[in-house]
């Protein structure tokens, strides 16, 4: 059977295994804050409908709390821990079945396993959370192993962590014109992908999002990051088949045991 990912935008994507729909980090808005939507039509309803929801980290672009209110009552939501502490929004969510994760945790939904995985970024709800829920990564197991990466930055032991995965779904961007620590660029992201060695990469968390009257700003940064990471990627691990998406575009992936 083959996996199919949908791209959304920013790091919304949609996993498509054994029966299964994973939504990740779910960010329907078409403003944030300081931030609009400047690619890519907002997600349709169907983006909406999961089995199960992953959201890697507290920051708001990756926890949105509005978006997490439309999904259907009795969906799944795994959380980092210390997540509905920490963002006291998620308490008011009673439709959704809430679960706090740690690296290490393993959990199932039918015949899909899902592995938490560390990673390497500020975890915490900004500007003013305190250091208390981790960032994490996820592996879904079923047909194919896909790494859904969140954000993060590149760690010394990241293919040990993650193990052996067919798929990756990597952060290759941003949503303003510099990257701090704990995140990965074009070529970080390729250098990422030469260690995880996958059979397929899916580029995403870019070319979404940029800051109110910063169009004008270092520009190639929001448009130029999926391109940049095709070539990285050619010359960093060329047995990688990346599959770089328009939003709301779809692959349809056979993996081969």
């Amino acid at each position: 059977m083959p996996v199919e990912i949908t791209w959304w935008g920013h790091a919304t994507a949609t996993v498509e295994d054994s029966n299964i729909r994973v939504l990740t980090d779910p960010l329907f808005a078409r403003r944030l804050a300081h931030l609009r939507r400047r690619r890519g039509e907002l997600p349709p309803p169907v983006a909406w409908r999961a089995d199960l929801t992953l959201v890697s980290h507290l920051h708001a672009d990756h926890l949105h709390v509005p978006s997490l209110a439309r999904l259907a009552p009795g969906t799944r939501v795994l959380v980092p821990r210390g997540a509905p502490r920490a963002v006291p929004g998620l308490r008011r969510l009673a439709h959704l079945d809430l679960t706090e994760v740690v690296p290490g945790d393993e959990t199932s939904v039918g015949d899909l396993r899902i592995r938490v995985v560390p990673a390497r970024h500020d975890g915490r709800r900004l500007p003013f959370g305190p250091h208390r829920s981790p960032a994490l990564g996820y592996v879904l197991q079923g047909e194919a192993r896909t790494y859904f990466a969140g954000d993060t930055g590149l760690f010394d032991t990241m293919a040990e962590e993650v193990g052996p995965v067919d798929v990756a779904l990597l952060p290759v961007g941003g949503w303003g014109p510099h990257l701090g620590e704990g995140h990965l660029d074009a070529e970080r992201a390729a250098r990422a992908l030469a260690r995880l060695a996958p059979r397929s990469a899916v580029p995403v968390h870019y070319g979404t999002y940029w800051p109110i009257g910063m169009d004008g700003v270092r520009p190639h940064e929001f448009h130029a990051p999926g391109d940049d990471f095709v070539r990285h990627a050619a010359s960093l691990a060329p047995q990688v088949h990346v599959h770089r998406l328009g939003h709301g575009e779809s692959v349809r992936l056979e993996v081969a045991r």
